[in-house]
């Protein structure tokens, strides 16, 4: 800039503190126009795609990401994919919504909420202004019906407790990694996914724990699996299969592998394994409300301990504030008292005490 150009510059902007305007205020605010401007032709797929790519390292895995992008091509897209993200209002959110609300009514809740977090991320990038037509609180709220009045809780499949015992037992008479998968299962109340992501590096024989990291929990902390007997026995028959390194199995290598030794099975083979046996009126998942009622009814463990167990997050904030350790002792007692019971022939009915030994 010349000084002839910064003496005229300076000159408007003494002209502007006279009339009594703020020379920054107003070269803010005139760029902020020119990016509304601009923002004009950016359509709501083109900010949901760039919402995807900027926060898909974030998600847990590609099945989320797969879900988000069919979820918004399937319900949204169709309405509001190539409308200025901009232009989106209250009325067309409820054009997306109201076909699903009633009969996808977890659906919809997602796709509410996908959307939601678009138009958020279209604000904070200077795309669109005002408060954000998708937000339930003080929106939606007073044109939908609210999710707990429509939609139908369905729980897990699961086995009555007193049943288990006897289901292992055929359980264990089938061949092939994916009973043992599920037979680990029902032994630890873990849930499918993170049985079948088990590596051999997180299993630790010596001290008999199985310590699954953060970034493969659901409440994103590290859980320690006390393993008990029937636990270490399914390790025992699936260790001879695994991948080995100087006569120990890899530490990234998979506890039950796939066809392809290298890799975990599919999340679909506990499903195909109890079809095979004739149990479509149960799911892998569904044991651990099977433990979960056991524990409530035959023992006399404090519910904290069942629910650290399950690796349940602590909804109480101060209580989860407090909290620092995982009750491991305790939830060690629990898993050698379920896998004793699931090792009887028959449930005995009586309560186990909190103090039983290991």
């Amino acid at each position: 800039m010349s000084l002839a150009e910064a003496r005229a510059r300076a000159g408007e902007h003494r002209a502007q503190r006279g009339e009594g305007v703020d020379p920054i205020v107003a070269k803010e605010t005139a760029r902020h126009a020119q990016r509304l401007a601009e923002a004009k032709g950016r359509s709501f797929r083109e900010v949901a795609e760039e919402y995807i790519t900027r926060n898909a390292s974030a998600w847990r895995n590609g099945k989320h990401r797969r879900q988000w992008r069919s979820t918004l091509a399937t319900y949204v897209y169709p309405n509001l994919g190539d409308l200025p993200v901009g232009a989106i209002d209250t009325g067309l959110v409820v054009q997306v919504l109201d076909p699903i609300w009633s009969v996808k009514p977890e659906t919809a809740s997602r796709v509410r909420g996908r959307i939601e977090a678009v138009l958020d991320a279209a604000t904070v990038r200077g795309y669109r202004e005002g408060p954000n037509p998708a937000q339930w609180k003080g929106t939606l709220a007073h044109i939908l019906p609210a999710l707990s009045r429509v939609r139908k809780v369905e729980h897990h499949a699961a086995l009555p407790f007193d049943e288990v015992p006897a289901f292992l037992t055929a359980l264990r008479e089938r061949d092939g990694m994916a009973a043992r998968a599920l037979e680990f299962v029902i032994f630890t109340a873990a849930r499918t996914g993170e049985a079948l992501g088990a590596t051999w590096g997180e299993i630790d024989l010596d001290n008999k724990i199985w310590r699954l990291p953060a970034e493969r929990m659901k409440a994103k902390r590290e859980h320690r699996v006390p393993l008990s007997s029937g636990a270490l026995s399914v390790l025992d028959t699936a260790r001879p299969l695994a991948l080995m390194q100087d006569g120990e199995p890899k530490p990234d290598a998979p506890v039950f592998p796939g066809p392809r030794r290298a890799l975990p099975m599919s999340n679909m083979v506990m499903l195909m394994l109890l079809r095979r046996m004739g149990r479509t009126d149960l799911t892998a998942h569904g044991f651990r409300s099977s433990f979960s009622d056991w524990a409530a009814e035959r023992t006399a463990f404090p519910r904290g301990v069942v629910e650290m167990a399950l690796a349940h997050a602590v909804e109480n904030n101060v209580e989860a504030a407090y909290r620092r350790g995982d009750l491991f002792e305790k939830r060690r007692q629990l898993m050698d008292a379920w896998s004793r019971f699931c090792r009887s022939p028959t449930a005995n009915g009586e309560v186990v005490p909190i103090r039983a030994g290991a």
